[in-house]
């Protein structure tokens, strides 16, 4: 396994190894000084998915940061004896920046989700995020066509953040396909934080969060991702392995 003092590369993905402060501070930073930033948020679910799709692979390890979204990633540092700092949630990172956004009155796209929820999603972050500039917003339902005037449409607002809430593998997919488009913002896959940002889902309570389980709470909301579970126990087993014939 690969690592050094800001990486640790688990199942070939380098994760950084930041606390969620430091994160923050770097991406505060890149959006300051108007760069152009490609960040992913994984968790297990991804991690195998891109073990299996190679292509996939490229496109999370061709991001500016992988961040650790998700309790099974901190685990399996741990177990591989280079223990990422913290978990470093999609969501959390998103409240975060919305909040910075709201105290240097940036300017954000959000990008995905059903036009309903998207619309949602808009206004609740233009109520609690009053200073927050929302340039723009659409749906994720669009055709390559309706893809080019919503780049046209991106770039024209000049965002300094962009968040794409395609689900994975869409969202890294339409980013790294995109991104030479723009001269600049940080662009960020979201996934399901827009339905909590809508209000149409609910995040896991403190209690669980602290516990780790806030895997299991969202199970329990919504029993129809026990398929996407199984992901987890089948990522353990990979570690494990490389745990007993690291390469």
């Amino acid at each position: 396994m690969k690592t050094n003092a800001n990486l640790v590369t688990i199942l070939g993905i380098d994760f950084v190894n930041k606390s969620f402060h430091e994160v923050v501070e770097k991406l505060f930073t890149g959006i300051k000084s108007n760069c152009k930033a490609f960040i992913v948020t994984a968790n297990p679910e991804i991690v195998m998915y891109a073990a299996a799709h190679p292509e996939y692979r490229d496109i999370v390890q061709a991001a500016d940061m992988v961040v650790p979204d998700g309790s099974g990633i901190i685990l399996a540092s741990k177990i591989l004896n280079e223990p990422i700092q913290e978990r470093v949630t999609g969501y959390d990172l998103t409240i975060r920046l919305l909040e910075l956004g709201d105290e240097n009155k940036w300017r954000i796209y959000l990008l995905g989700g059903r036009e309903e929820i998207n619309k949602k999603a808009a206004d609740n972050i233009c109520n609690q995020f009053p200073n927050v500039e929302l340039v723009g917003r659409h749906h994720g339902f669009f055709d390559s066509e309706k893809n080019n005037s919503i780049i046209k449409e991106i770039k024209a607002s000049r965002p300094d953040i962009v968040f794409v809430a395609l689900g994975f593998p869409r969202q890294e997919k339409w980013i790294s396909k995109n991104l030479h488009h723009f001269s600049k913002g940080l662009f960020m896959g979201v996934g399901g934080s827009i339905d909590v940002l809508a209000g149409e889902a609910k995040r896991a309570p403190l209690f669980w969060r602290k516990m780790n389980l806030e895997w299991f709470y969202r199970l329990l909301m919504q029993p129809s991702r026990w398929k996407r579970m199984l992901a987890l126990p089948r990522f353990l087993v990979q570690i494990i392995k490389v745990k007993i014939n690291p390469k």
